[in-house]
């Protein structure tokens, strides 16, 4: 009984929904904003270089705890970035992307009865790890449209119970960077409670307004933040999913210990490429974050002529509509009707959310694609007003 109920909580509302969407745009050849993936590579020194590795023969398992160049390159990176220092021998680890890195901690750090922390919206994949470890999640509403949040509520959100605070900054769905303050008052309790923190900074290149300050960095931080953060989103390589988790070597030796037993080792041939892309010049960096920010106000403008009422995000993939603004209140329903109406998919923001009124009228389109397909989504989508 207890594995049929973890599995049900596993295929919840968020996992459905998304694989209906996709399903809803293949069939009537939707133009798909749903899910978050570019349709464009990334640099291509990168990708030549996962060639070369392929043709040089790196195509058997790596080590358990990832090449020691990408290694080194995870550590050079902390370094160059943010002034943060880890030995690439017993404070950095390899994953399968920031997926499993997330689920590995979860595994690693939890056991049934703890409590996490983290805030609402979330990404869907927490809800999923959480019922992978037994635990319970504590949610702290972001408060639209600026998507700050109460300190008291984060005060009250921590229990004898509560085992790490789970921060996503930049934050997907919101697009929202947490502020320096913020991230502050996180560390505070952490320290303040004796928590561990878990913190997943898979957009930190892209963010375009404000700056992505690692929670690893503030007082008393370093000695009990795992971060993790991985080169799909950067790089614009999704699929090849290659992560890391940097932080103390004992935790970061518990989430291996985990993560041994989920994908043991992965993607030997990308590894090196992704440690050429790390050492890459800032200017790379920048060009990166700079056609995304492009594509990003782009879409934005085109939903507004449309007349959505927008929540222009400060990073990552994705814009947040509120389609009370064109005379509709539920996302389900509209996202579900959309394909069919104006072919073009997206994703309800109530996938994120516990409290299903809060995200109710929200839905989440993805403007990490090409500017002609950006261009012919807002065209069809004029239909709605017209």
């Amino acid at each position: 009984m207890g594995r049929r109920h973890v599995a049900s909580r596993l295929h919840g509302f968020g996992s459905t929904i998304f694989a209906e969407m996709s399903a809803l745009a293949a069939a009537t050849g939707a133009i798909n904003l749903g899910q978050g993936f570019p349709d464009t590579d990334g640099p291509a020194a990168i990708a030549e270089a996962a060639v070369e590795a392929i043709r040089a023969g790196d195509n058997q398992y790596p080590p358990g705890i990832g090449i020691g160049p990408l290694r080194e390159a995870i550590a050079a990176h902390q370094r160059r970035f943010y002034g943060l220092t880890f030995d690439p021998d017993t404070e950095v680890l390899v994953t399968a992307g920031a997926t499993e890195a997330l689920a590995a901690a979860f595994l690693a750090l939890c056991e049934p009865g703890d409590e996490v922390v983290t805030f609402e919206p979330w990404y869907d994949a927490y809800t999923a790890d959480a019922a992978l470890a037994g635990a319970a999640r504590k949610t702290v509403p972001l408060r639209a449209p600026t998507y700050d949040f109460d300190p008291a509520a984060l005060r009250a959100a921590i229990t004898v119970r509560t085992r790490f605070v789970l921060l996503n900054t930049p934050h997907n769905p919101t697009g929202k960077v947490f502020a320096r303050d913020e991230l502050a008052l996180i560390a505070e309790l952490c320290v303040e409670h004796d928590l561990l923190a878990v913190t997943d900074e898979v957009y930190e290149h892209l963010v375009f307004d404000g700056v992505h300050l690692p929670l690893a960095g503030f007082p008393g931080m370093a000695e009990r933040t795992l971060t993790i953060s991985s080169a799909g989103k950067t790089f614009s390589f999704t699929g090849w999913k290659v992560g890391w988790v940097v932080g103390p070597a004992d935790l970061v030796t518990a989430v291996r210990t985990a993560k041994q037993w989920l994908t043991f080792v992965n993607g030997a041939p990308f590894q090196p490429a992704v440690a050429l892309g790390l050492g890459l010049d800032d200017a790379v960096y920048e060009a990166l974050a700079v056609d995304l920010r492009e594509k990003r106000d782009h879409l934005c403008e085109g939903l507004e002529r449309v007349g959505f009422e927008i929540r222009r995000p400060a990073a990552t993939y994705f814009v947040t509509v509120d389609v009370r603004s064109i005379g509709e209140e539920d996302g389900v329903r509209f996202c579900r009707s959309l394909p069919e109406r104006c072919g073009v998919a997206a994703v309800p923001s109530t996938v994120f959310y516990d409290d299903q009124l809060a995200g109710r009228s929200l839905v989440r389109f993805a403007f990490c694609k090409r500017h002609e397909v950006l261009d012919e989504a807002i065209t069809r989508l004029k239909v709605l007003t017209a």
